[in-house]
């Protein structure tokens, strides 16, 4: 089903909302001179972003460190700060009671009375959505948590260290505030949103950010064009990102498409940034020089980004950071690779013809049979 362009011209702007606070790390993804956060922004730095805290929770996989913590929990937060990481990304939806709630899947699998039950999360009310997994209440036993792999097979949704699920009050009061947020707007791609719809979610999610944030750095991002667009134009205290696969799957919505469609959807829309999966942007690397001299910043996301030597190409290229799961391997990496004495970061302007040390070469070469698969 095809996602139904809205149209922002006739949304109003919150003539209440708080200006933003002094929020050095968020500045420093914006692009200089960018609105708005802060007008002296901090030298830009290579950002480290936990992936829904220390890691997505990938069932299936050998490697048991995708299956260590909770993911989008309180507690794979706090592990997650434990590191050299400066945000923590988490996915956000709303319950049919207003509340933002933080969870990944559009749907919630569960096995209840020997039956597997499966709900859209935005259908379950707080209470109800709060009442699976474990419990925070002493003694108290929730519903038991499957999940359904993308070639739907399902699992118990088993980790090493569970934790209840969570709301993003709470984790505004219970994660570290040295940590900043990247507060992904969490929509159905097979869901057409009517505006006014999208808006109020947006709004819902706005209320708990102004009330509950004490300057912490946070910036948006979205895969839907216009929950991205409408975010920007809600607020102008936290940067909006466009998040994008950048062609690696095509949708009938031609602004999710490419990396070209997503500099254009940001520069129409006033947006900060693009979040791109990280293979759109080694097959591209000429669009990193556009999206620069567009004046937006650049992260990338992907399971690439827990390849120390692919992360380490790409601080050299001049992207602004990356979303990782395995944040210690990654942070640790880049703590080696990178220091003052011995950082060669390429300029923008050479992006397109990098001149490397043999070292350096040498990284990219191993990184190459990573890329092929």
């Amino acid at each position: 089903m095809a996602l139904k362009a809205v149209h922002v011209s006739d949304v109003p702007t919150l003539d209440q909302v708080p200006e933003g606070p002094t929020l050095a790390l968020a500045a420093s993804l914006l692009p200089k001179g960018a609105e708005p956060v802060e007008s002296a922004l901090t030298p830009a730095k290579f950002a480290v972003v936990g992936h829904r805290g220390k890691g997505m929770n990938a069932l299936a996989s050998p490697d048991r460190r995708m299956r260590e913590i909770k993911e989008n929990s309180i507690r794979s937060f706090n592990e997650a700060g434990r590191f050299a990481i400066d945000f923590v990304e988490f996915d956000v939806q709303v319950t049919k009671d207003d509340c933002p709630i933080i969870f990944h899947d559009n749907f919630l699998l569960a096995e209840e009375n020997g039956n597997m039950s499966e709900k859209r999360v935005t259908d379950l009310s707080l209470e109800e959505f709060l009442s699976y997994g474990p419990q925070k209440e002493s003694g108290m036993v929730g519903k038991s948590l499957l999940r359904k792999t993308k070639d739907g097979r399902v699992f118990s949704w088993n980790v090493e260290s569970d934790d209840h699920l969570c709301t993003l009050e709470e984790a505004f009061q219970m994660v570290d505030a040295h940590l900043g947020f990247n507060i992904e707007l969490k929509f159905d791609d097979h869901l057409v949103y009517q505006e006014e719809d999208l808006t109020h979610t947006l709004q819902v999610i706005l209320d708990v950010v102004f009330k509950f944030n004490n300057e912490r750095p946070i910036f948006f991002s979205s895969f839907q064009p216009d929950a991205a667009q409408l975010m920007r134009k809600l607020q102008n205290a936290y940067p909006v990102f466009f998040l994008t696969n950048g062609g690696s799957e095509i949708y009938s919505d031609v602004r999710r498409n490419s990396l070209d469609e997503a500099i254009k959807l940001c520069l129409d829309s006033g947006l900060h940034g693009i979040v791109s999966e990280v293979k759109a942007i080694f097959r591209n690397p000429s669009a990193i020089h556009r999206i620069k001299e567009s004046n937006l910043s650049l992260l990338t996301y992907g399971q690439l980004n827990n390849v120390p030597e692919a992360v380490y190409m790409q601080h050299l290229m001049g992207i602004n950071g990356v979303i990782a799961d395995l944040v210690q391997t990654i942070t640790e990496a880049l703590s080696e690779f990178i220091s003052p004495e011995g950082d060669k970061k390429v300029e923008v302007e050479e992006v397109t013809k990098p001149n490397f040390s043999q070292r350096e070469l040498s990284f990219l070469l191993r990184l190459i049979p990573e890329l092929v698969q």
